[in-house]
């Protein structure tokens, strides 16, 4: 059965150097714990598919994000591949042009190439890719979120109009809604993260993103596993998983 690649963009909470930061050590540590996808990569995780994952903090380097602040939206707020601001709006890192370029070319640029050679892989063995865009989110919003209302679902599935097949997301809505839970589509995140080599150009490469609502898993909003931790992580990385390849075979 043909494997499916987990992307897995913020589940880390190293930062690699802290050239630019403030120097207020609780600031840093208080936004890498409310914007950090915690433990995704445990959640997500099976060992009988391919994982790429960023060893960086979203905080030092958002793989998410446009390279180009000029596309990508949230560059606005101060929030683009490097933030230089937190959700709230406070001042968090100054990036000066040499800075951005070390930072792009030592470990945006090289996770992105990982996710590329992954999917050329995939597309050479099997002539197709499938894509599982891999997060968590707040249950209650951010205060930099476009999207700020409430009563948020269990799961979020973002979808791209050309790489995600509608069977794909009526499939994924079927298969969360049977055990219980409720589903938004591109709500209150959108999109799915695909390479550039293949955005918009191959439609042999699917893609289609997964969020879990933070409440499912962590402890009374924090950054602590509950005793549904395993029950997600099964439900996610063992029955979702074996059904979504059975379906794309």
């Amino acid at each position: 059965m043909q494997p499916i690649i987990l992307h897995i963009p913020h589940s880390s909470i190293s930062i690699p150097n802290y050239n630019g930061y403030v120097d207020n050590v609780e600031l840093i540590d208080n936004e890498v714990e409310l914007l950090t996808d915690w433990y995704t990569h445990e959640l997500f995780y099976s060992e009988n598919d391919i994982t790429v994952k960023a060893d960086f903090s979203r905080i030092f380097c958002d793989v998410e994000r446009f390279a180009d602040d000029e596309q990508e939206l949230m560059a606005r707020y101060g929030m683009g591949v490097l933030y230089e601001k937190t959700d709230s709006g406070k001042f968090l890192r100054a990036i000066t042009p040499d800075l951005r370029g070390e930072i792009l070319s030592k470990y945006y640029w090289p996770h992105h190439n990982r996710l590329e050679n992954a999917v050329e892989d995939q597309l050479q063995h099997y002539g197709k890719s499938l894509i599982v865009d891999c997060h968590s989110f707040s249950d209650i919003p951010f205060q930099r979120d476009l999207n700020q209302q409430s009563n948020r679902p269990h799961i979020n599935i973002g979808t791209d109009s050309f790489h995600t097949p509608k069977h794909l997301v009526d499939f994924t809505v079927d298969f969360f809604e049977r055990h219980k839970l409720t589903v938004g589509i591109n709500w209150p995140y959108s999109g799915t993260m695909v390479p550039l080599k293949y955005y918009q150009k191959d439609s042999r490469v699917n893609s289609i993103m997964i969020e879990v609502n933070r409440k499912l898993y962590l402890t009374n909003g924090s950054n602590q596993k509950s005793e549904d931790f395993s029950l997600v992580k099964k439900l996610l990385s063992v029955y979702f998983f074996q059904r979504i390849k059975m379906l794309s075979r």
